[in-house]
C-alpha cells in the first residue's frame, strides 16, 4: 500500500502562490516612468498590467483541469519554467513591445502558483478546515504582492526598473529548486480518464451552480477594486500629486498592514462567526471606503494620505471576505477542486484585467474614474454574494 503524500510545507505554499502576484505589483512604481523612457501613452504601458491580468486569467482554465487530471506537481513545474523565461524576456527588453510579450509569458506561467496554492491547501486541509488554512496562507502570501510595490519602487529609485525583475528571476529560481527537492504531489482523488472530458465537463458543472457563481463573483469584483487602485494610483500618485516612487511604496505598506489584519481576522474566527458574516463585514468595509474615496475627489480633497488610507480600509474588507469567498466557490464540487480553483482565478484576474485598464484609460486630470469603477466594482461584489446566499438558502429549504 502506497503512503500518502507529505503534507507540504506552509513556508513554500506561501512562496509558490505568492510568486506570481509578485511579479504581477512590482512593475507598476515604475509605469510612469516606464511612459517616458519608451516614449508611449500611459495607456500603452498600462497593457504590462492589464495583459498580464488577461493572460493570468486565461492560463488559469488550463492549469486548474489539468491538475485534477496530471496533478499538481507537474503542472507546477511546467508552469514556473514558463514565468522564469518571461521573466528574463521582461529584464532584458529594449522596447514596450517586448516588455508586453514578457509580462504575458509572466503571467501564463506564474498563475500556476495560485491555482496550484489552493489546490494543495484544500487536498489536505479538507472542506471544513480551508477556509482558516486558506486566511492563514493568503495572510503570509500576501507579503509578497502587497510589498512589491514597496520592493520596486526603491529598487526603481536605487538601480533602475529593470532591477524589479532581476529581484523576482531570483525569487523564481529559489521556488522552482524548492518545489524539484522538497514538494511531492498532494492530489490522491480519482483522475478524468480523459484531459478533455476534464475541463469541459468541471467547467459546465461548475459555472451552472449558482451558489459557486455568486461567491466566483464576490471574489473576482472584490478583487476589481484592488486592481482598479493599481491601475490608476500610480499615475494619480507620481504624475498628479507629484510624489517619487519610492514614496508610492511606503504608503503601499498600510495597505499591506490592514490587508494582512483581515486575512488574520478571517483565519482566527471565520469557523466562529461563519464564513457569510465575515464576506458580509468585507463587502460593508469596501462600499463605505470607496464611496468615500469617491466624494474626496469630488470634492478635490484628495491626498496620498487620504487615498491609501481608503485603500486600507478596502484591503482590511478583501482580507475578511476573500479567504471565505475563495474556500466557499473551491469547495463547491469536491471532484472539481483544481477546476474551481481556475475558474475563479479567471473570473478574479479578468474583470481585474477589464477595470485595471479602464482605469489607466481614463485617468488624466483627476482621480475621480479610478474611484467611480472602484465604487461600482464594490457594489457588484455584494450584489453577487447576495446570490450566493440565496441559491443556497433556496437549495437548503426544498
Amino acid at each position: 500500500m502506497l503512503s500518502p503524500p507529505r503534507r507540504p510545507h506552509l513556508a513554500l505554499l506561501i512562496a509558490i502562490t505568492g510568486l506570481g502576484p509578485l511579479a504581477l505589483n512590482i512593475l507598476v512604481p515604475s509605469m510612469p516612468g516606464l511612459q517616458r523612457e519608451f516614449a508611449c501613452g500611459y495607456d500603452t504601458i498600462q497593457l504590462a498590467l492589464s495583459l498580464f491580468l488577461m493572460g493570468f486569467a486565461i492560463a488559469q482554465l488550463v492549469y486548474g483541469p489539468a491538475s485534477d487530471y496530471f496533478g499538481r506537481r507537474p503542472v507546477l513545474l511546467v508552469g514556473l519554467g514558463i514565468f522564469l523565461v518571461g521573466t528574463t524576456l521582461c529584464a532584458l527588453s529594449t522596447n514596450v513591445e517586448l516588455l508586453v510579450a514578457g509580462r504575458i509569458l509572466q503571467a501564463l506561467g506564474g498563475c500556476a502558483g495560485v491555482v496550484m496554492g489552493r489546490a494543495m491547501v484544500r487536498d489536505h486541509y479538507g472542506k471544513e478546515k480551508a477556509v482558516s488554512a486558506l486566511a492563514y496562507v493568503t495572510m503570509a502570501m500576501v507579503i509578497a504582492p502587497m510589498l512589491a510595490p514597496t520592493i520596486g519602487g526603491f529598487l526603481d529609485t536605487w538601480m533602475g526598473w529593470r532591477a524589479g525583475f532581476i529581484f523576482v528571476l531570483c525569487c523564481g529560481g529559489i521556488v522552482l529548486a524548492a518545489i524539484i527537492f522538497f514538494l511531492s504531489e498532494t492530489y490522491t482523488g480519482e483522475k478524468e480518464k480523459s484531459y478533455s472530458a476534464a475541463y469541459v465537463v468541471s467547467l459546465v458543472r461548475l459555472l451552472r451552480m449558482p451558489s459557486f457563481c455568486g461567491y466566483a463573483f464576490n471574489v473576482g469584483f472584490t478583487s476589481s477594486v484592488f486592481f482598479a487602485f493599481l491601475g490608476g494610483s500610480p499615475y494619480i500618485m507620481v504624475e498628479l500629486l507629484g510624489r517619487p516612487t519610492s514614496e508610492f511604496g511606503l504608503y503601499f505598506i498600510v495597505v499591506s498592514g490592514f490587508y494582512m489584519s483581515g486575512n488574520w481576522l478571517a483565519g482566527r474566527y471565520s469557523i466562529v462567526l461563519g464564513a457569510n458574516f465575515m464576506i458580509t463585514l468585507g463587502c460593508f468595509l469596501a462600499v463605505i471606503a470607496c464611496a468615500s474615496l469617491y466624494g474626496v475627489t469630488i470634492y478635490g480633497l484628495l491626498s496620498p494620505g487620504i487615498m491609501f488610507s481608503a485603500m486600507g480600509v478596502i484591503a482590511l474588507g478583501n482580507g475578511l471576505s476573500m479567504p471565505n469567498g475563495i474556500s466557499a466557490g473551491v469547495s463547491a464540487d469536491s471532484r472539481y477542486i483544481g477546476a474551481a480553483s481556475g475558474l475563479i482565478g479567471f473570473l478574479q484576474m479578468t474583470i481585474g484585467a477589464g477595470t485595471s485598464f479602464l482605469v489607466g484609460s481614463l485617468v488624466s486630470e483627476s482621480a475621480t474614474p479610478m474611484a467611480v469603477v472602484m465604487l461600482s466594482a464594490s457594489v457588484l461584489a455584494a450584489v453577487a454574494f447576495g446570490i450566493a446566499v440565496r441559491s443556497r438558502y433556496n437549495a437548503n429549504s426544498i
